[in-house]
């Protein structure tokens, strides 16, 4: 099974090049087979990652918060189950 693990952050007024710096210097541990990083409007920073895991696996690691610094609010995360793939 694919799990995908989404984690979504805004960052602080002004901080947003400083928090996606933040976002591609962390290393998981172990490295999951995908990984993608997007940016959208309003400084938010996107990153999935794809694991051969079931969705409720719980040794899988996930980004930390960054410091409080960079954050307008909390750290929003999510998972996902593959239900379909089409190419």
């Amino acid at each position: 099974m694919t799990v995908a693990l989404m984690w979504e952050a805004r960052a602080a007024a002004g901080r947003g090049a400083e928090l996606l710096e933040w976002v591609r210097a962390q290393v998981l541990d172990p490295v999951p087979l995908r990984r993608e990083t997007f940016t959208a409007p309003a400084d938010r920073v996107l990153v999935i990652t794809w694991w051969d895991a079931p969705h409720d696996a719980d040794d899988l690691p996930e980004l930390p918060s960054p410091p409080e610094r960079l954050l307008h609010r909390p750290v929003h995360r999510w998972r996902f189950e593959r239900a379909d793939v089409r190419e």
